[in-house]
């Protein structure tokens, strides 16, 4: 699990394909600022959002295989560039932004990335559509992943929706570099995924 509050800002510096008959690329990233003296193989790195199993660590950087399944589904993970990084939360960990399991649910698209108004205090507004299946579980002032960056809905309108981004966001994640048109990872909140679930009378 993931609290959504991204750690530091890494680069994917390589992607080699596996020899093993399928379309697994294993990914050299540069972990840039994210601390990895307290991470071993096996361990788990949210990417952009997408939760990876660490498979080899070399000084600053360390390496992942992502399968034909998660390139399919997801987006900034099948090109060098920089992404989004967390590791897994320990039980002792504040949660800051709220739970993440690092299972990306769709990719929505960037309609609109303004100055927020007239203010001239360096927020934006994002505006994103999400996929129209995700649109029941996105509700106003409820919580969001994009990119792996825990944020807060502020209006909703079917399957688009809005949200205010702080300078601090902007200068920590990679959402600074979004722009119309631009593809993004989404999960949505965990919890409500569940009580859709228990409403829907299909949980026996």
């Amino acid at each position: 699990m993931f609290s959504g509050i991204i750690a530091a800002v890494g680069r994917i510096t390589q992607l080699t394909p596996r020899n093993d008959g399928t379309s697994t690329l294993r990914l050299t990233i540069d972990a840039g600022s994210l601390g990895l003296d307290d991470v071993g193989l096996g361990d788990s790195i949210a990417c952009n959002g997408v939760c990876l199993t660490v498979v080899e660590k070399k000084d600053n950087s360390f390496c992942v295989d992502v399968s034909p399944e998660s390139l399919s589904c997801t987006v900034g993970l099948a090109g060098e560039g920089t992404i989004n990084l967390e590791k897994a939360l320990r039980l002792a960990d504040r949660l800051g932004g709220h739970l993440v399991s690092g299972h990306v649910d769709g990719v929505g698209e960037v309609l609109r990335f303004d100055p927020v108004g007239e203010r001239d205090d360096g927020c934006m507004l994002l505006e994103i559509r999400a996929p129209q299946e995700l649109a029941k579980y996105i509700a106003r002032k409820g919580s969001i992943t994009i990119d792996g960056v825990s944020l807060t809905t502020n209006s909703v309108d079917g399957a688009d929706f809005t949200i205010n981004l702080i300078p601090h966001t902007l200068e920590a994640t990679t959402l600074k570099r979004l722009q119309a048109g631009s593809r993004v990872n989404l999960e949505v909140d965990l919890i409500a995924r569940y009580v859709e679930r228990m409403l829907s009378g299909n949980a026996a």
